[in-house]
């Protein structure tokens, strides 16, 4: 996928970015991230440990903003991290729903919810890249969505796992679930929107015409 960023809205964001660069040591921590991804898959889904797996989908989900937060500490801002970090949480998110959706731990309905945000998203990228833009920049309702249904997930799979915890844990766990449900599709509504703009604004220039 193209890396070429939309315009950004604020020109100071770009001064931000370094150059290609790809030994730092937040993509370290991403790439990390993604390996943990089939790790969950294995335990969860192959040799049932749900313990361990628990342990892995929490550290590898809720700490989706180390590699953000040392790569701006440390100014090791690169264009790979900048699709490695969404990427990996896009994993974390679809391949948790479908293991979990396959051992009957949330309803296929919030599933699909969650797959059709993603399937509008990926009609929104497709209609950008038609006019030579890249995704659109990360907003913090999706970053916030997204941090929500990562520290959900956790405490959901320890609901299932754990009898004693049931009650209490599903109730923290779903309703940290529904309210990322609801900022993700926020977030994705916003998106659109912007994706709408700029493709009116393109049109525009092209046909001549102040946008």
């Amino acid at each position: 996928m193209s890396r070429r960023p939309a315009p950004a809205e604020h020109p100071g964001d770009a001064a931000t970015v370094a150059a290609d660069r790809v030994l730092t040591l937040p993509n370290l921590i991403s790439f990390v991230r993604l390996l943990g991804v089939p790790l969950f898959l294995y335990l969860f889904l192959v040799v049932r440990a749900d313990v361990v797996a628990i342990v892995v989908l929490a550290v590898g989900g809720t700490s989706d903003w180390v590699d953000g937060w040392i790569a701006r500490r440390l100014r090791q801002v690169s264009r790979l991290g900048e699709l490695l970090d969404p990427l990996a949480d896009r994993l974390y998110i679809l391949a948790t729903l479908l293991a979990f959706t396959a051992r009957e731990v949330v309803p296929w309905q919030f599933t699909a919810a969650l797959l059709a945000r993603e399937l509008l998203l990926l009609a929104s990228l497709g209609v950008l890249r038609r006019y030579g833009y890249g995704p659109p920049p990360v907003h913090y309702v999706g970053k916030t969505a997204t941090f929500l249904l990562l520290a959900a997930f956790p405490i959901l799979l320890l609901a299932d796992a754990a009898p004693a915890a049931a009650t209490a844990a599903g109730a923290i766990g779903w309703g940290l679930a529904w309210w990322g449900l609801v900022l993700y599709w926020a977030a994705g509504a916003m998106y659109v929107v912007q994706a709408r703009r700029l493709v009116r604004a393109m049109r525009a220039r092209r046909a001549g015409v102040p946008a």
